[in-house]
């Protein structure tokens, strides 16, 4: 099966493939727009050559939510969701400094490959033929491509003699962002004995991987795109700095343990901090409130809140503009009291819908809030909040 997609590919990379490409892009925008086109293509070029470029226009359009110059690469759709952004493949980089060649397992299309082979000779590994030539193609698109070599191989079965460091992307078999010991291919504790033969690994992950999924030696470094959690990473003790840490992009705010004393537990202040993602999953929020002067509202919520206005990359500051405990009959009264027109909501330790919720509260207003939903000292609660900028 997998001869005849490279082939459709290579069609793609012909003058002729290559100038429909071009034609589709500039007279059709939005895939809507080009599927309208698509019968007036199939009367100038081969029917199967129109359908897949068509089909590559589509992911390209989705993809530029990923690498900037989405335009000109390729894709597959199982590919393109597996593989890391720019943003993240950049900062990511980086830890393999002193590397002068570095294994890419599992490539896939090269989101990794592209960053890596910025500044290092890269050993491109993957067994379908189709990802790795589209990683290839991919790599002369950011002129990197003399820095690969690539590899049509098992990873378990590529000889590393070679190579100074190790990434890899292990597929994973589910959608499930909680990522366990079984759940990708290859699995994760034959990732993790890869540092037995190169000392320099990273290991992509779920961003649900459970702490102890790996040894207490290697890091577990969450990272965010804003507010988005992305991925974990499972760096090897020699690319290690701590435990757990929590890394926002673009701008590359990074947070570990910070030794200090328990926060307390208080009521609500004036002001909420919402914790980002990141923050959360690396367990360092007692660092976020120790840097802050906050406090926890709940002994086992991330909530963090404080009598001063809370500002840090680390989280979302809110101020207050209505506390109360969590009765949701009462809810569209109030918020209509508070001339609420528009509700973001955030739920941390509360059952509820908020789909449904959203549905029923029908709203007018002129004001847009965010609705917390949690608990205070293990009682329901729920904050009506504004941004503190």
């Amino acid at each position: 099966m997998a001869e005849p997609d490279v082939a459709r590919f290579e069609a793609l990379l012909t003058s002729q493939g290559r100038e429909l490409l071009d034609r589709i892009a500039s007279e059709a925008p939005g895939p809507d727009t080009a599927l309208r086109i698509g019968a007036s293509l199939r009367g100038l070029y081969p029917a199967e050559l129109v359908i897949e470029a068509l089909a590559q226009h589509e992911l390209r359009l989705q993809a530029r939510a990923k690498f900037g110059r989405a335009s000109e690469m390729f894709f597959t759709r199982a590919g393109l969701e597996q593989a890391s952004s720019e943003v993240v493949a950049r900062y990511r980089a980086r830890r393999y400094a002193g590397a002068a060649c570095v294994a890419d397992l599992c490539c896939g299309i090269g989101g990794d490959l592209i960053a890596l082979a910025a500044g290092h000779h890269v050993l491109a590994v993957d067994r379908d033929p189709l990802h790795l030539r589209i990683a290839q193609e991919n790599a002369e698109v950011y002129d990197v491509a003399k820095r690969v070599t690539a590899v049509e191989a098992d990873a378990r079965d590529v000889d590393l003699a070679r190579a100074d460091a190790v990434f890899i992307d292990p597929a994973r078999r589910s959608g499930d962002r909680r990522m366990r010991a079984g759940d990708s291919e290859p699995p994760l504790g034959w990732c993790v004995s890869l540092a037995a033969k190169v000392a320099s690994v990273g290991v992509k992950a779920a961003p649900g991987l459970p702490h102890d999924a790996v040894p207490s030696t290697w890091e577990l470094e969450f990272i965010a795109v804003g507010r988005d959690l992305k991925e974990a990473v499972a760096w090897s003790p020699v690319l290690a700095t701590c435990r757990t840490r929590a890394t926002i992009l673009p701008d590359g705010h990074t947070l570990g343990p910070e030794p200090g004393p328990t926060v307390e537990v208080r009521p609500p202040g004036e002001f909420l901090l919402d914790p980002n993602p990141a923050v959360t999953r690396a367990g360092l929020v007692q660092e976020v409130a120790r840097r802050l002067a906050a406090w926890k509202i709940d002994e086992r919520i991330a909530f963090l809140s404080a009598d001063v206005p809370l500002r840090t990359p680390f989280g979302r500051g809110l101020r207050i503009i209505d506390s109360a405990p969590w009765d949701q009959k009462s809810l569209p009264a109030r918020l209509r009291k508070l001339d609420v027109g528009a509700v973001d909501m955030r739920r941390r330790g509360l059952a509820g819908d908020v789909d449904q919720l959203h549905r029923q509260l029908k709203l007018s207003g002129t004001r847009r809030v965010t609705l917390v939903m949690t608990r205070v000292r293990d009682k329901p609660w729920g904050f009506v909040c504004v941004d503190v900028d």
